[in-house]
C-alpha cells in the first residue's frame, strides 16, 4: 500500500455491506495488492467465492463459523471457532503479509459474543501500519466506531423481502 493503512466500518440494518467489502477487494487486486477475506459465522460458499477465487490468487477467503444465528444464543462451537478466527486474524494482521484484510460480519460476531470485543479491539490495535482492515455488519460496536478512520452505515429504506423474495444466487447469494 501507498500510505497508512486505513479501518474501514461498514454497518447498518440495510444490504451492500459485504458486496462493498468485496468491491474493495477486486479494486486492490486490480492494484497489484494482496488480500485476506475473512467470514465470521457464516460457512456457505456463495457466488462472491467463486468469482473472488477466479480473479486471482491474489485473494484467501477463510471462514469462521457454522452458518447464521438466529436469536442471541450461539453455541459454544460457535464461540470456539469465532475465538479460533479472530486469534489467527490477529496475528495474521500483525505480520503485513496482506495488504487489505476484511472480517466479514466482524461486528454481528461480536455482538453475538462470539468473541470479547478485547479480541477484536487487540487486531485493529496490533494490525501492521500498512495493512488496510475492514469491519463489516450489523451492529457496529461504538469502540470500533471511534477507532475507525471510515464509517458508511447502510440504510435500508425498502427490501424486496418483505415481498417474499428470497436469497437468489448471484444477487444475494
Amino acid at each position: 500500500m501507498d500510505k497508512k493503512g486505513c479501518i474501514h466500518v461498514y454497518t447498518g440494518d440495510g444490504k451492500g455491506k459485504t458486496t462493498a467489502s468485496i468491491g474493495l477487494a477486486i479494486r486492490a487486486i486490480g492494484a497489484g495488492y494482496k488480500v485476506l477475506f475473512v467470514q465470521f459465522i457464516k460457512n456457505k460458499l456463495s457466488s462472491e467465492h467463486m468469482a473472488l477465487k477466479k480473479l486471482s490468487p491474489q485473494i484467501e477467503v477463510r471462514q469462521y463459523g457454522f452458518g447464521f444465528i438466529y436469536g442471541n444464543n450461539p453455541s459454544p462451537l460457535d464461540k470456539e471457532i469465532a475465538l479460533k478466527g479472530i486469534r489467527d486474524i490477529k496475528e495474521e494482521a500483525s505480520k503485513g503479509e496482506y495488504d487489505l484484510i476484511i472480517l466479514d460480519e466482524a461486528n454481528v460476531a461480536l455482538h453475538y459474543n462470539l468473541f470479547p470485543l478485547d479480541e477484536l479491539l487487540a487486531v485493529i490495535d496490533n494490525k501492521h501500519p500498512n495493512t488496510e482492515l475492514v469491519l463489516t455488519g450489523r451492529y457496529a460496536h461504538s469502540k470500533i466506531i471511534d477507532k475507525a478512520d471510515l464509517v458508511t452505515e447502510m440504510k435500508e429504506i425498502k427490501h424486496y423481502f418483505q415481498k417474499g423474495i428470497k436469497a437468489r444466487k448471484g444477487i444475494e447469494e
